[in-house]
């Protein structure tokens, strides 16, 4: 059961991973993985075996134990919640599935004035059973922070606009561009959504919170700076008072790595297409980085793997002398389904070592 109270705050002053992202000096240099929880994990797919991804995401208990997963195995420096960015909207009371091999789904696509207006709000009560999965995870992790997340609201719109996952986003920048009074009446309320949805698990006690805009490189640096960036700005901004440290994260944002690090994160995610020193001088200084190893790099040898490892870590060392405020070693998105989880042990390992 979720408590009636919001969780107390853990205090944690030695997790390298709350000490990079907020400028001070880490014991180590903290690294997780984005989608370390999931599809590369034997134990992953053997506990998830006939239980929809939807259905897993409100079940407290398997939550909890898949997001534990990865830190018993690898020995990273935060547990991600396991979840998935259309949660709120499903919580909400919108029609959406995950279809395996597709990904989300949407029955009614968002198109009109009318469709937005129509879109349902989110009770906080209905992340109640995610709620519930943080609280478990709390007793559970120990000195491990726990990152929560949410979809930031143009990916989230990407999707109820294209009802579903888009090379082109077509439909999405036709609303935007020929309809803008209706784009910022659906991001308005995602971005409510988003906070609800956030605000919920940092009620419930995360560490710390990432928000995704995984379809944010579509857009040019105009056309985020007009119709993304205050939506964005909003949602980090109703997150200040909570105290802990925020991320923003997108693929393929490297032109927007400015605009980006005017949002109100602490930290800005770094995609494997931008060295972290030239992000730094694009970020600016004050902000700590994350990132930034290609996925694609872990199914070379291991030789290769260690010296791109050593690249990105050089290239974080020059980000911090030219004002960076921190670095988190990470993927520079999501790992791969394939992936040996043992090089991803040994990556952390190296890391640590270094």
């Amino acid at each position: 059961m979720i408590s009636d109270q919001k969780q107390t705050r853990r205090a944690l002053p030695d997790a390298p991973l709350l000490a990079a992202a907020t400028g001070r000096a880490p014991t180590q240099r903290p690294v997780w993985f984005m989608r370390q929880a999931g599809r590369s994990l034997p134990e992953y797919r053997e506990i998830r075996a006939g239980t929809g991804m939807l259905e897993s995401c409100f079940t407290p208990e398997l939550v909890c134990e898949i997001t534990l997963q990865p830190v018993r195995r690898h020995g990273v420096d935060a547990a991600i919640l396991f979840s998935d960015i259309v949660v709120p909207l499903k919580a909400a009371g919108i029609d959406l599935d995950i279809v395996a091999g597709v990904g989300p789904v949407v029955a009614e696509p968002v198109r009109s004035a009318s469709d937005v207006a129509a879109l349902p709000r989110l009770d906080s009560a209905a992340v109640g059973p995610v709620a519930a999965a943080v609280e478990l995870l709390i007793n559970e992790l120990g000195a491990t922070p726990l990152i929560g997340f949410a979809g930031a609201p143009f990916t989230l719109a990407s999707y109820l606009v294209e009802g579903g996952p888009s090379r082109n986003h077509e439909r999405t920048k036709a609303l935007m561009l020929s309809e803008p009074d209706t784009w910022h009446s659906l991001l308005r309320a995602l971005t409510d959504i988003t906070i609800t949805f956030l605000r919920a698990q940092l009620d419930a006690g995360v560490d710390a919170v990432q928000l995704f805009d995984s379809w944010a490189g579509a857009l040019s640096l105009a056309q985020y700076e007009s119709f993304v960036l205050p939506h964005t700005e909003r949602v980090f901004g109703a997150l200040t008072d909570a105290g802990v440290p925020r991320i923003h994260f997108g693929v393929g944002t490297g032109e927007l790595l400015g605009a980006m690090g005017r949002v109100g994160a602490d930290v800005v995610g770094v995609d494997w297409r931008v060295p972290l020193d030239e992000a730094a001088r694009r970020v600016g200084p004050g902000k700590a980085l994350q990132g930034n190893l290609d996925p694609a790099v872990l199914f070379a040898d291991w030789t290769s793997i260690d010296g791109e490892v050593r690249r990105v870590l050089n290239e974080a060392d020059r980000a911090l002398q030219l004002g960076s405020s921190g670095h988190i070693f990470n993927l520079g998105h999501g790992v791969l389904p394939e992936t040996d989880p043992g090089l991803l042990t040994a990556v952390v390992e190296l890391v640590h070592s270094l």
